[in-house]
């Protein structure tokens, strides 16, 4: 699985799927799957998006304290380029990053259509699930550190 690859949101209501798009495209760079199919099994599981090439790409526990992502949308403009041409160069069998280069033609830049659902991904996740959540107070944080 090496490329872009358009994926859907299945649960607008979730708050890590704020304002995306109905349909968002993400970098993925795997040598495995994960089907929906058995993630769907998983009781304590909501899938949030999923890419009918790529399989699933977004889920999160009911209390959103876990979050998988399976693609890369941290990816900057060169990383799927960086990672073809390592793997030319080494010999591997590779094939051209599916979506990423206009026309198919590696001879032309990238074009990158995923910043913005990378960015909102992050954002949602850092002041829904990590600002929003954190006490104030680290005498109220339980673990290690609270009483």
């Amino acid at each position: 699985m090496f490329g872009i690859f358009p994926h859907v949101v299945l649960d607008r209501s979730h708050k890590l799927m704020r304002g995306f798009d109905e349909q968002f495209m993400a970098p993925h760079s795997r040598h495995t799957t994960i089907y929906v199919s058995d993630a769907a099994k998983i009781r304590d599981l909501d899938i949030l998006a999923t890419s009918q090439e790529a399989g699933l790409y977004l889920a999160a526990s009911h209390d959103g304290r876990r979050v998988f992502v399976t693609g890369h949308s941290e990816y900057d403009a060169k990383t799927l380029e960086l990672e073809y041409r390592r793997d030319q160069a080494a010999g591997k069998p590779i094939e051209m990053p599916k979506n990423y280069y206009p026309n198919n033609d590696d001879t032309l830049q990238p074009v990158i259509t995923w910043r913005a659902h990378g960015a909102l991904l992050f954002s949602n996740w850092l002041n829904y699930f990590v600002y929003q959540e954190t006490p104030y107070d680290i005498d109220s944080i339980s673990g290690e550190h609270g009483k």
